[in-house]
């Protein structure tokens, strides 16, 4: 069976390129090839279920700084077709979209079964064929009788197809990967890039669900200790090899929150290489350091001396925590602000200022697996998203090596290079 274009693989990018070809020619066969029973499964999770289809920032320069993978080559793609263009998309089928207080682009509805309600609707519109449960297993390239055009043979564990344009959307799939490897590709090896950090530790244990801004540095492995005695005018400063501020969340396996999940895709490298066990530095009021910290400690200590420490909240993180950090100090549960020595006020400053946890492994972040890794850039033509080693190869989404942080960035580098690839691929058929 002979079609202008197929696609491999049935997620976000993969939808969106296909109803853009189709759209852009009418006449022209299109195929989406799915390895499972359902297509659209990230659409369907992301977002806890309501989708975040995108970011509400449309200045290209900032919005790349949100990818860890992929910043300097997705910059030229956002100005073709960036967020504002996505919502365009959607709105114009009838799909009213909201952007949140941080940014965040959601359908009104609340529901990602809306984004993929519209999503086959238009396939079904636009007469583009869906083939469900058609694993790939081979992917062949032969040129046709007067050498300047390549037919693409897919053969999937049902049947066998020719194509004119290959496009790959197929996500993080080793499979597709070693079939690329195969046409010559390379790989960048794939590693987790949004995770949470587990902690096993009695300042944070017993208050699942408790959410704080903070600052939080991830440091050398040998950085580590978590009780600290020394004078902090003596302390030495340590080198931190990432740094990101925002609400932490305490969860029953360690932290979590947008803060970690930053910190996971920027280190995501480095922190597959140290086998997830590192030592992180929390600082539980970002806008102060240990000196001021202290200093109003000690204030408290002469105003209101009478009062017990733990019942006496002074700064503002959630009672929980702070009553779990008092106890870490060495105050005992009615040890009063005056009978504080000058050492456990010290510690609490340490405690509130400067936290030392150790890092013993990792968790997926609910359901929004994102990898680092894929098709390595500098083989793709980011003007069209084309092969530079295959004419007629494309490839859109996570199959390449580009990722973000959570936010609906990492769905718009899969509806940008969707986008560029259909228009890339019409314009050529059309010649």
């Amino acid at each position: 069976m002979m079609f202008d274009v197929i696609i491999i693989g049935g997620g976000a990018s993969g939808f969106y390129a296909a109803i853009h070809i189709a759209e852009a020619d009418p006449g022209l066969k299109v195929a989406i090839l799915e390895k499972g029973k359902n297509v659209l499964k990230k659409v369907s999770v992301s977002g806890g279920g309501r989708c975040n289809v995108t970011h509400g920032e449309f200045d290209p320069m900032v919005l790349t700084k949100n990818y860890p993978r992929g910043a300097k080559e997705l910059l030229g793609p956002f100005y073709t077709h960036g967020p504002q263009e996505t919502m365009h998309f959607f709105e114009s089928r009838g799909v009213r979209l909201k952007t949140e207080e941080d940014g965040r682009v959601f359908p009104v509805s609340n529901s990602s079964q809306t984004i993929i309600d519209c999503f086959l609707n238009e396939t079904q519109r636009l007469g583009i064929q869906i083939y469900r449960q058609s694993a790939v297993t081979s992917i062949e390239a032969s040129a046709t009788e007067n050498n300047t055009d390549t037919v693409w043979k897919i053969t999937t564990v049902k049947k066998q197809y020719l194509s004119k344009k290959l496009l790959v959307t197929a996500g993080s799939n080793p499979k597709i990967w070693k079939l690329l490897e195969g046409l010559g590709h390379s790989i960048v090896q794939p590693v987790p890039s949004l995770f949470t950090f587990n902690i096993k530790d009695e300042r944070i244990s017993g208050i699942p669900g408790v959410s704080t801004p903070a600052k939080v540095d991830v440091l050398p492995r040998q950085a580590f200790n978590p009780k600290i005695t020394v004078d902090l005018k003596s302390r030495k400063n340590i080198k931190t090899l990432f740094s990101a501020e925002g609400p932490v969340l305490i969860t029953h396996w360690g932290l979590s929150g947008p803060a970690i999940l930053r910190l996971s895709a920027w280190g995501a490298l480095k922190l597959h290489d140290s086998t997830y066990r590192f030592p992180i530095r929390v600082n539980w009021l970002p806008d102060y350091h240990q000196a001021s910290v202290l200093s109003l400690l000690l204030e408290v200590k002469e105003v209101e001396g009478k009062k017990t420490v733990l019942r006496t909240k002074v700064v503002d993180i959630p009672k929980r925590l702070w009553t779990n950090l008092v106890k870490a100090s060495g105050i005992t549960n009615d040890g009063k602000w005056a009978d504080a020595t000058r050492e456990q006020l010290q510690q609490l400053a340490d405690q509130l200022t400067n936290s030392r946890f150790m890092v013993e492994g990792k968790s997926t972040f609910k359901d929004e697996f994102v990898t680092a890794g894929g098709v390595d850039l500098k083989e793709i033509n980011f003007k069209t998203y084309e092969s530079k080693l295959c004419k007629g190869l494309y490839f859109a989404g996570e199959i390449i090596n580009v990722d973000a942080i959570t936010g609906g960035f990492n769905f718009q580098n899969a509806w940008t290079g969707g986008y560029i690839a259909a228009m890339a691929i019409t314009d050529e058929l059309k010649k």
